[in-house]
């Protein structure tokens, strides 16, 4: 009972800040990236029981053919009731807390009450969390509770759980498949040599099926990021090797005595193979999958010989240094200069319009609106408004009335210059 009650305690304080982190960056207009406003779009095609369509993506363009990642539907609900970007942020902020609460619990009871309280919070405030968050959702948020519940089981040796937990990874995408892959051969390894070969060979094969079979059903063309590896994985070795050695330094390096950490092998392969520099550091959301991997693997090296706990406090040393000038450490209540302006702009495009943007305003302009991003929507479509941030750097044309009359004909006008946003208006819109 006190394992729960601990495990809650740390999973509801890290569910706290995360929420705070991810609503103050979005209140603040922080420039992340586009990938919210992708899942919004694609949880708000569910949530209408029609297809996922991504129109930031192309016009028309069905995310499946792109990853694989129907799990996302589940947000769909909840979506149906709030239709808003914050609620597939805190959906993400939900699935990390559930991953909390549980490697929280496993820890303690495998590491006893005092250590596994302190290997719980390490995990809680472990880099990978932090730098999704800041990222905004991406899918492999579901990972995360799946890997914790299956690594949990690894460690108290219920083998069918491990299974169970295992297979819905091929939901959340397409690479997972070789994850879940190699959590098949850690069973070989414990001498579960049946359950070790069959679940080997659902994630080769379910990850075969979706990469060369159901994407390319749903793409205009094969699977699009087959051409971004094998290419790099010698490129920037001191980058990759220090992602590397920080993962497994914020257990202390205990997560080397278990075999599972071989689970992250195939996350990391990808990423360092891909000529993506973004993918080889820290920085962004891809190292959520490894957080739950490496310390299930430091509990299962205390479980397997006891010792390992004195490695905790490296552990925390480590957390430590990673924590300075993260973004938990740097959230602020202050309003940025522009955030006024920001509201204005998209408080200036109203639902039911569509509107052509960069990266800077995407997030908070998909919400009721068909929203496009001016580096795919083509000539096939002509929005009703476009919206530039001119001071974002983003490389987007400098005279936005220029653009839209240039490249959509009409008659447009200016709605809003201001601290470098420009909105332009079609004059026949209504």
């Amino acid at each position: 009972m006190k394992h729960r009650v601990i495990g809650g305690v740390v999973a509801l304080s890290g569910a706290a800040a995360y929420a705070t982190l991810t609503l103050v960056r979005f209140a603040q207009f922080a420039l992340t990236s586009w990938d919210n406003a992708i899942f919004e779009q694609a949880v708000s095609g569910y949530a209408q029981l029609d297809a996922p369509i991504v129109d930031i993506k192309g016009p028309g363009f069905h995310i499946l053919g792109d990853h694989f990642s129907p799990i996302d539907a589940l947000i769909a609900p909840f979506y149906r009731i709030w239709p808003d970007a914050r609620t597939i942020l805190l959906a993400q902020v939900v699935l990390i807390a559930i991953s909390i609460y549980v490697i929280t619990t496993v820890a303690i009871r495998t590491c006893g009450v005092w250590w596994g309280s302190v290997v719980g919070v390490l995990y809680a405030v472990s880099f990978g969390l932090q730098s999704a968050v800041k990222s905004d959702f991406h899918e492999v948020a579901f990972a995360a509770p799946l890997l914790a519940l299956a690594g949990a089981a690894y460690v108290e040796r219920r083998w069918p759980a491990v299974v169970g937990w295992s297979v819905p990874l091929l939901l959340v995408k397409e690479d997972l498949g070789l994850t879940v892959a190699v959590i098949g051969g850690v069973l070989w390894l414990a001498g579960e040599h049946k359950r070790g070969i069959w679940l080997a060979v659902a994630g080769i094969v379910g990850a075969a099926v979706t990469v060369l079979v159901i994407i390319p059903a749903f793409a205009t063309g094969g699977y699009a990021y087959t051409s971004t590896t094998g290419f790099a994985l010698f490129d920037d070795p001191g980058r990759k090797l220090a992602t590397v050695v920080l993962t497994v330094g914020i257990t202390g390096l205990a997560a080397l005595l278990s075999p599972w950490v071989l689970v992250a092998i195939p996350t990391l392969a990808w990423r360092f193979a891909a000529d993506n520099p973004y993918y080889w550091g820290t920085d962004w959301h891809y190292s959520l999958v490894l957080m739950p991997i490496v310390f299930i693997a430091l509990i299962d090296a205390v479980e397997r010989f006891d010792w390992p706990k004195f490695a905790i406090p490296a552990a925390a040393v480590v957390t430590g240094f990673t924590l300075v000038h993260s973004p938990l450490a740097e959230i602020s209540g202050d309003d940025p200069p522009r955030a006024a302006t920001a509201r204005q702009v998209v408080a200036a495009v109203p639902e039911g319009a569509s509107v052509e943007a960069d990266i800077g305003l995407l997030t908070h302009l998909a919400t009721g609106r068909t929203a496009y991003w001016t580096g795919t929507i083509g000539d096939t479509v002509t929005p009703d408004y476009v919206v530039f941030d001119q001071q974002s750097g983003l490389g987007s044309p400098p005279d936005t009335l220029d653009y839209a009359q240039t490249k959509y004909g009409g008659q447009w006008e200016t709605v809003i210059d201001r601290d470098g946003y420009v909105v332009v208006k079609r004059m026949d819109e209504d």
